[in-house]
């Protein structure tokens, strides 16, 4: 997956498209990303201090867990710098390097996430449906693993967004608003990214969510034994969904039939502005996702309330 070639990053404007979306742009975002900026340094911060206590249980799960706060938190504190460009009128005054960082950080934790999010929930999932079964991504060791291979596969994928050629600009107060030289090359290469960095997790998320309603409503248990046994795992699957859903979805599909539909028209100007939106919900997972860690995680509950009484 070479998401080098989605440096498109907030509106994957064209060159010669100017329209009238940078007013726009300078309302929404900076709201936006200030706004999850506040909400998410809050909760991953707290959601990895809870992690990270020496009494708090040590699971697979947690592990897994673990790695989205990271990620989250690191994307979000690019966050302020997103949005001083914006408030300035689109000028950048923090160099180069950092610009390139900024367009990295987005790719990396938008498909950490992603990647994250369906390995959750394809624990959860045989946690319902073959509760009596140890499976290798369910244990501790396979679980480190799995975590690293996603990191070192994610960074090395979005690498190429580090370099000068790729995400550079010739003129330093410049930044964010990516310029693609050759539309057709990067619609082909989205195709890529779509199917390996979305589609196929969201199809997984979607079969663990069917057969582990399947598995629930087949069950012969008692309600309220079910309802103890399934309940996190359940909600795992079904928070997960609703990210995808509200977060992740909106944006690739945007993305997608943008490249399809590149230029500046007026008839294309509802269709910039939408990915501008969708863009800040694809960005709002990361203060979102301690909404799973508290209904989901193990023992996350009972510690954020201890802390609470404190």
């Amino acid at each position: 997956m070479n998401i080098s070639a989605m440096t498109l990053d907030d509106d994957f404007t064209n060159s010669s498209f100017n329209c009238t979306t940078d007013s726009f742009k300078q309302v929404i975002y900076p709201v936006m990303y200030l706004s999850i900026f506040i909400l998410g340094a809050v909760g991953n911060s707290l959601s990895i201090y809870v992690f990270f206590q020496p009494s708090q249980r040590k699971t697979s799960v947690n592990i897994y867990m673990q790695n989205l706060a990271v990620s989250d938190l690191m994307f979000v504190s690019t966050l302020p710098f997103r949005a001083t460009y914006f408030l300035m009128g689109s000028r950048w005054i923090f160099g180069d390097i950092v610009c390139r960082i900024m367009t990295y950080s987005l790719y990396v934790n938008m498909y950490c996430s992603i990647y994250f999010l369906t390995v959750l929930s394809m624990v959860r999932f045989t946690a319902i449906v073959y509760p009596f079964k140890q499976w290798k991504a369910t244990s501790m060791r396979y679980a480190k693993i799995i975590c690293a291979a996603i990191w070192l596969f994610v960074l090395a994928a979005s690498s190429p967004l580090l370099s000068k050629e790729i995400a550079g600009y010739r003129n330093p107060a410049k930044c964010l608003d990516l310029h693609p030289s050759s539309t057709h090359r990067l619609l082909i290469m989205n195709y890529v990214v779509l199917i390996v960095g979305f589609i196929l997790p969201f199809c997984t998320i979607i079969v663990c969510y069917i057969f582990a309603i399947k598995t629930l409503l087949r069950s012969k248990a008692p309600q309220c034994k079910k309802t103890a046994c399934h309940k996190k795992a359940l909600s795992a699957i079904i928070i997960t969904l609703i990210l995808f859903l509200l977060c992740f979805l909106p944006y690739h599909v945007l993305r997608t039939v943008h490249l399809i539909r590149s230029g500046c028209s007026q008839a294309n100007l509802p269709m910039h502005k939408a990915l501008v939106v969708t863009l800040c919900l694809a960005a709002m997972h990361s203060c979102l996702d301690p909404v799973l860690y508290y209904f989901a995680a193990e023992n996350f509950k009972a510690r954020i309330r201890s802390l609470y009484r404190r």
